[in-house]
């Protein structure tokens, strides 16, 4: 890039309505989030129906606010990316229908985002980190090494065969009677408990490669649960804890051998500055990212995270995404489609299947 570019980011994917805007020597002038987290709670997760709807009343403002908190009007944006998939398909079509209606009116460049992408090129945003790289990604709906080769170049090394960490630890948080988001319900819940308490199974890390499974151990934390009350008539507070704190250490062990694993598999590009990144929302959790930390030091390989507001849903890595994209004229600037799933790597077998509307993951 030669001038400096400002972009508008908008993201609605799931249950966060945000906006940011980004200028391409990665100054993050505002980056809003208006999450929707009452809405929901009385249902123990995300509803479609009713996430569509609040994106569909929030945009409008979360994009005046990010406007309002750069300092820039609607003038000053050379471009707007929107995150055009995967995710829940009325959020993403009411991010994506907002973005073409402004494009139209400024007549700007609107460009469609992967929301996987977004989080994988977040370390570009925040440590200007030379490719290749490897990401784990690891949220509430998507758990997968990636060596990032490019903007829109992603080689998958492994992934989840069934539940994400992020989806486990939102089902351990109902299992236990915490409000959601799980993540920081078990975290928090956990710091009380003993990891050693109760013994829970490390799925699959008796078979080779990089791949994982969370929906077993989901189930485990559910009998050991059951066990202990009818044991004692009732589940006890310390007892809680002792489940979050065995449960996260599970995750937590499972992720660092895989990573283990995956950074040999990395190794083998031979990388002039060999890293490993993680992002997505369970990146946000303490425990794993120094279970991370402690495997990259091991590999002799560099270890970096986002900082905890850009590990969530957020529109700064999809106008980052965006950026990144307008310098390879990537076939993503047009046209703008609103997609419900959209592998990073189109070229690996789906893990979680197919279907009319495409590969899940």
């Amino acid at each position: 890039m030669t001038a400096k570019r400002t972009i508008l980011g908008i993201e609605s994917s799931c249950d966060d309505t945000a906006a940011a805007v980004v200028q391409s020597d990665r100054t993050i002038l505002s980056n809003v989030v208006a999450g929707q987290t009452d809405l929901h709670s009385a249902f123990g997760g995300v509803v479609p129906e009713i996430a569509a709807r609040a994106h569909a009343e929030k945009l409008d403002i979360t994009v005046a606010k990010a406007l309002k908190d750069a300092g820039k009007s609607l003038a000053d944006i050379d471009a707007i990316a929107v995150t055009a998939g995967p995710g829940l398909i009325g959020g993403v079509i009411s991010g994506v229908m907002m973005a073409r209606g402004l494009a139209a009116g400024l007549g700007k460049p609107v460009i469609g985002v992967n929301h996987l992408a977004g989080h994988a090129l977040t370390p570009r945003l925040t440590d200007d980190l030379p490719f290749p790289y490897l990401m784990l990604l690891v949220s509430g709906g998507h758990c997968q090494f990636l060596n990032v080769h490019g903007p829109d170049s992603f080689t998958r090394l492994g992934g989840t065969i069934d539940d994400a960490p992020g989806e486990a630890f939102d089902k351990v948080a109902r299992l236990l009677g915490l409000p959601q988001p799980g993540g920081p319900s078990v975290e928090a819940e956990a710091r009380t408990g003993d990891p050693n308490a109760i013994a829970l199974p490390r799925p699959l890390l008796n078979r080779d490669g990089c791949d994982m499974s969370f929906s077993g151990l989901k189930t485990a934390v559910l009998r050991e649960r059951d066990k202990l009350s009818e044991a004692k008539g009732g589940i006890t507070k310390q007892a809680r804890a002792d489940l979050c704190a065995s449960f996260q250490s599970a995750v937590s062990d499972v992720l660092a051998e895989k990573a283990r694993r995956a950074i040999g598999e990395y190794l083998k590009l031979e990388p002039s500055n060999p890293t490993l990144a993680v992002a997505g929302g369970v990146a946000a959790n303490t425990q794993i990212r120094s279970a991370l930390q402690t495997t990259a030091d091991a590999a002799n390989v560099a270890f970096t995270a986002p900082p905890l507001s850009l590990c969530t849903d957020n529109a700064a890595m999809i106008a980052w995404a965006g950026l990144e994209l307008e310098t390879i004229d990537h076939p993503g600037l047009t046209p703008l489609i609103a997609r419900p799933r959209w592998p990073l790597d189109a070229t690996s077998p789906a893990m979680l299947g197919s279907g009319k509307k495409g590969a899940k993951a």
